[in-house]
């Protein structure tokens, strides 16, 4: 495995990096496919209330906010894309410093609860 790597219990994922501003931004916007092993990990330089939206998303996905002591403090599962120009947004009632964005029903799938561990990884 190259690059980095976000498990959850024994579920691992590629997970490309958005850490700053612009990537975070952009997050998963317009892709159309997202490989049901990969994900994106936001990392954020604090530990705040992050809020997410689906503009211009394309597929649906499982949200998973993780605190800075690698808890999970919330999923939302099965969040929709947005076609409109006014999007739901998505706001944890927890603290968080990272964001795990995997397809929608892998939360699921893989029985991830709030009290599963989250680790990270980075390879090269």
């Amino acid at each position: 495995i190259d690059g980095q790597v976000a498990c959850i219990n024994d579920n691992c994922f590629n997970v490309e990096i958005a850490e700053t501003n612009r990537e975070r931004v952009k997050g998963l916007m317009n892709r159309e496919f997202l490989d049901k092993d990969s994900g994106m990990l936001f990392i954020f330089p604090k530990e705040d209330i992050w809020s997410f939206w689906m503009k211009n998303t394309l597929i649906p996905l499982d949200i998973i906010w993780v605190n800075e002591n690698s808890s999970i403090v919330e999923i939302k599962q099965n969040v929709q894309p947005c076609k409109e120009n006014t999007c739901t947004i998505y706001s944890p009632k927890n603290k968080s410093k990272y964001v795990l964005e995997i397809n929608a029903g892998l939360v699921d799938n893989l029985n991830i609860t709030e009290s599963a561990n989250f680790s990270l990884h980075f390879y090269s």
